[in-house]
């Protein structure tokens, strides 16, 4: 289980403000890396994302020091790293707050094995949000007795390249 992200924003306060929405949940200061924040989803998982400025890269430590925080002079703009994140609020209010945030949001199927909602943070970085109408689904294709038969499915179409 994911219990924490971290994630770029251009701006971290209002990312973090706006997902806090989508989350029901609330911001926080996350002091290690200036300018940085949290959001705490308040669930029964302790699930939060850190937003951290979007020149900010975690590099490992040396010898018996932990990683530590510095400043890429070329960040990117898009990557490929996302999450899928289950939220308690709708596909409504979701959009509503894309919208209001100029941010492109979709509701999409994957493969009809399940359905999320493409949530374009800054319309940078992809959350890929699931509510409570679509987590069923989602729920059900990862079910550990479902995911080998899954797994067989796609070595299948990879053979057929």
């Amino acid at each position: 289980m994911i219990h924490h992200i971290s994630i770029p924003a251009n701006n971290p306060l209002h990312v973090a403000q706006v997902l806090a929405e989508v989350f029901d949940g609330k911001v926080g200061i996350f002091p290690p890396n200036p300018n940085s924040y949290i959001v705490v989803a308040g669930d029964e998982y302790g699930t939060l994302i850190e937003i951290y400025p979007a020149d900010s890269v975690v590099v490992p430590g040396e010898g018996d020091h932990q990683a530590w925080f510095q400043q890429n002079a070329y960040p990117v703009t898009y990557s490929a790293v996302h999450a899928a994140i289950s939220v308690p609020t709708n596909l409504e209010q979701i959009e509503h707050i894309a919208a209001r945030e100029g941010w492109r949001v979709l509701p999409c199927s994957r493969d009809g094995l399940f359905d999320v909602i493409e949530f374009w943070v800054e319309d940078q970085l992809m959350l890929e949000l699931l509510t409570p109408a679509i987590t069923h689904k989602y729920l059900n294709a990862m079910h550990p007795k479902n995911l080998e038969q899954l797994m067989l499915d796609m070595t299948q179409v990879e053979a057929r390249i």
